[in-house]
């Protein structure tokens, strides 16, 4: 009882605090979150309990559901061509670029999965810092919502490849994704359909005037029928609440403020708890075995390199600042990344040392790039001075 009461406390320092000590380091409250919980478990204040990994699981796909709330297909479907075609040679560079290096270092076929992944999670906080009328960001958000759509697409297939390797259960698996994704496709072009002929039948499900929360309502009935839907067809849930996000935009614009209202929810109480709890499975006496933080580092090198490299398929676009500026922010897959690495590590595809280099490098990721960009969008004189040179 006292350890429970112990983990609940902690639980509620950390959900309360994480924000002031970011602040405080001008950092993201991600690293923070799972930083403390590392160190809390490494001194004992927080422990494995089953409530705790409950909800953690729940913060997760609360958090695939979020992101899909940053994508509103109406707007992707206009997209001008050029930039649609770039995007998909954009992202057939990563995955390309990730299998020559996975061959040429000899690493494991998990590296093929994760050195491309892209999440529009932290883009999110880009665009509280930044401002949405910058050059780079939209582009960057339109682009990371595909990019975040084939990841995953790829960690749901990678789930079940973990599982039963290639075999006809994988096969299976696959078969089902794509029929999942046709019905999907037919399903909202049929809704787009119903509430194109009947326009007022968005704000009766969601009225503008709501004293019962009833937007608040429908949005976790649409989550949790996804959930209940992927269970059924035995696919990845991170998928299905990925796909009830994007839900929200698309039918219901009239609610702008909706997504704001659910951002609040999950990162005020649940998805915290899932930051805290992957941190707690970080062991921080790993940080001194021989090669852990060089491995990390490397992994960090790669997937910001092929990215940035990349990434200049879209200078045409715009100048070569805005394409490193894309490349960067697309280069902290933070919750993809620990998503796959934990896939993998319980599957036993990779082993403890990858599974705390991935860990670590997640981390490194999020310091490295937003001081990067940082330095980008408000660059030092000498970094100034060469931009104007080159650009």
């Amino acid at each position: 009882m006292q350890e429970t009461i112990s983990l609940v406390l902690t639980l509620s320092a950390i959900i309360a605090f994480s924000p002031f000590l970011a602040k405080l380091l001008r950092v993201p409250t991600t690293p923070v979150e799972i930083i403390l919980g590392s160190v809390l478990a490494f001194i004992g204040l927080l422990h494995e309990h089953e409530l705790f990994a409950l909800v953690a699981e729940f913060g997760f796909l609360y958090l695939m559901f979020i992101a899909g709330t940053e994508i509103n297909l109406k707007k992707i479907i206009k997209i001008d061509k050029s930039i649609l075609n770039r995007a998909f040679i954009y992202l057939s560079l990563l995955y390309f670029l990730s299998f020559i290096i996975s061959i040429y270092f000899k690493l494991s076929n998990v590296f093929i999965v994760i050195l491309p992944l892209i999440s529009v999670g932290l883009i999110a906080t880009l665009k509280k810092e930044y401002g949405k009328n910058t050059s780079w960001l939209p582009l960057a958000m339109v682009v990371g919502s595909i990019g975040e759509i084939v990841s995953i697409a790829v960690l749901t297939i990678a789930s079940e490849a973990f599982q039963t390797g290639l075999s006809i259960i994988l096969l299976k698996t696959i078969f089902t994704l794509v029929l999942f994704i046709a019905l999907i496709l037919a399903l909202l072009y049929t809704l787009r359909m119903i509430f194109w002929w009947y326009p007022e039948l968005a704000p009766i499900l969601m009225p503008h005037l709501d004293n019962k929360e009833q937007d608040f309502r429908l949005s976790m009935a649409i989550l949790f029928s996804f959930i209940a839907l992927m269970l059924y067809l035995d696919l990845e849930l991170a998928f299905g609440a990925f796909i009830a996000g994007m839900f929200i935009p698309t039918f219901f614009q009239h609610k702008d403020q909706l997504p704001g209202k659910l951002e609040s929810y999950g990162f005020g109480f649940v998805i915290p708890i899932f930051f805290v709890h992957v941190g707690t499975s970080f062991n921080l006496s790993a940080l001194y075995v021989d090669g852990l933080i060089s491995t990390a580092l490397l992994v960090t090198g790669l997937m910001i390199g092929i990215r940035l490299l990349a990434a200049m398929v879209f200078n045409q676009v715009g100048s070569i600042k805005d394409s490193m500026l894309l490349g960067l922010s697309h280069s902290m897959p933070l919750t993809l990344l620990i998503a796959i690495a934990t896939l993998a590590y319980h599957q036993h595809s990779i082993d403890t040392f990858h599974y705390y280099a991935f860990i670590l490098a997640s981390l490194f990721e999020v310091i490295f790039v937003m001081l990067a960009i940082k330095l980008i969008v408000h660059p030092p004189a000498f970094i100034k001075k060469f931009f104007h040179e080159k650009v």
